[in-house]
């Protein structure tokens, strides 16, 4: 069944039964034979129907179908809400979505070979929408949809011209495997897949996901998101993955930038503390706008680098309990202030303070203070926002949004609405996950072959040809672009 389903989205085809029922019928008579498709007979050689291929996949997949759909052709439409809910009192839900995600982690693991698990310990994740093959029924219509796992969720469009919607259906998400911070190139192979009703928070069922990974090593590195998890509730996303020894990279959405409060006098800004003599002007900083020049790309650097300076530093790791101890700026050297007569015999090339408060706070009496957790528990990340460290690291999660691109190819039979007709949670996770399987080994397979021919150019050298054109550019004389008193005028 399952290879079945495999070599239909190998062959680019979308998922529907009938065109993994096709790519079975076809194999070669020894392979169906082998696989159980086919049996001789006294009538010759039978070879399995649509049928009993549905019938077969449907008995795959009740064991791991936590709200199992029915099939309501026979059954009164007045009746469709009492069967549907019969059915479901029949199954333990949390067993079979345990078995659910249980399967779906084991497909990702097994495309992906043990040489490239521990090439990389980062990961991007993302979520877009899935649109199912049902419709909603009117609001006025008591009875349930063909498919009631489903709900009404928002679809963001970054395309030119395109607009945001509504769509019917689920969000699925992907945890990518890219490159450390100056680490190697390395696939960018999926290591994680689930889907869920928009009705669920995301950023919930992907922390979920990625602590079941953890004793596998799975959460050792950085997790690259966009401001679409870190607006989320922390106590649901931030909190577990950094209990779990997760480095969190990730946007700030643009209600989260900027002062947000003060703890013990000092200002809480975009995950730090800040000396309260910072310049407000510092506190306006922004991400790097797409397609900036190289002097703003110089100046904003310049203007990160002058407000981390007023950053009160971490001087000790975070205990068992999540408490840290950071230092003063002044009384770790980075600027001068009055308030600390040590550092006014710093040079001048650092900040100085030239109105210290009145009534100094906490933050400027001590020269450490003790953090608790739940301070900037929502905006607290690896690198400082908007740093060039920060944009540096952060670029890697673009290799989520890639996976996307690669399996919604229409070329490889893309993911879009009818690309997948069966109906419920289990069924298109299922689907979903092999899907990106068949997209893991393609992957390998092209990061391989060009990585060996890569090797191979390496080993003979450049051609003669190329080697020509180097010399004939080594020795050429750079031209020079004549000065303006150089210029010969013409009396005329």
């Amino acid at each position: 069944m399952l290879l079945a389903l495999l070599a239909a989205f190998d062959a680019g085809r979308p998922a529907h039964l009938a065109a993994a029922h096709r790519a079975l019928v076809t194999l070669p008579v020894t392979d169906q034979l082998r696989l159980g498709a086919a049996r001789f007979s006294d009538d010759g050689l039978e070879a399995v129907t649509y049928r009993q291929f549905s019938d077969t996949f449907c008995l795959l997949i009740a064991p791991i179908d936590p709200s199992p759909v029915p099939s309501f052709r026979a059954v009164a439409e007045e009746d469709r809400r009492a069967h549907l809910e019969a059915a479901r009192a029949k199954v333990d839900e949390r067993a079979c979505r345990a078995r659910l995600d249980h399967v779906c982690d084991a497909l990702m693991e097994a495309s992906i070979p043990e040489r490239y698990k521990s090439a990389s310990s980062s990961l991007a994740i993302d979520w877009t929408d899935h649109e199912s093959f049902a419709r909603p029924r009117p609001r006025d219509d008591p009875q349930p949809s063909a498919d009631p796992d489903a709900s009404f969720g928002h679809a963001k469009r970054n395309a030119p011209g395109a607009k945001d919607c509504l769509f019917y259906g689920y969000y699925g998400q992907v945890a990518t495997m890219v490159r450390n911070e100056g680490g190697e190139k390395v696939p960018e192979l999926v290591r994680r897949v689930c889907l869920e009703a928009p009705r669920v928070d995301p950023a919930k069922v992907m922390a979920k996901t990625l602590r079941r990974g953890a004793p596998s090593g799975l959460l050792e590195g950085d997790v690259l998101a966009d401001c679409g998890y870190s607006n989320r509730d922390p106590a649901t996303f931030a909190r577990p993955l950094r209990a779990a020894g997760v480095r969190l990279v990730f946007d700030l959405h643009p209600t989260d930038r900027g002062p947000k409060g003060t703890f013990e006098g000092a200002i809480l800004c975009n995950g730090r503390l800040y000396c309260p003599a910072t310049p407000p002007a510092l506190f306006a900083l922004g991400p790097l706008r797409r397609g900036a020049s190289a002097e703003e790309t110089a100046r904003h650097d310049e203007a990160t680098e002058e407000l981390a300076r007023y950053k009160l530093s971490r001087i000790s790791g975070r205990d068992g309990d999540g408490y840290e101890r950071v230092i003063c700026p002044a009384a770790a050297g980075r600027l001068r202030c009055p308030l600390r007569a040590s550092s006014m015999a710093l040079s001048n090339d650092r900040p100085s303070v030239l109105v210290p408060p009145s009534l100094p706070p906490r933050c400027c009496s001590q020269q450490t203070i003790t953090v608790p957790p739940v301070v900037n528990e929502k905006t607290a990340q690896a690198h400082d926002y908007p740093s060039r460290a920060w944009r540096l690291s952060y670029n890697r999660r673009t290799a989520a949004e890639r996976s996307f691109a690669h399996v919604a190819d229409p070329s490889s039979g893309g993911i879009r609405r009818g690309w997948s007709r069966v109906f419920g949670v289990a069924k298109n996770s299922l689907l979903y996950a092999l899907h990106f399987l068949v997209h893991n080994v393609r992957l390998l397979e092209s990061f391989e072959t060009r990585r060996a021919e890569e090797a191979r150019r390496a080993a003979i050298g450049p051609s003669r040809r190329t080697r020509r054109r180097r010399r004939r550019y080594e020795n050429d004389e750079p031209t020079r672009k004549p000065a303006p008193d150089e210029i010969l005028v013409s009396p005329d």
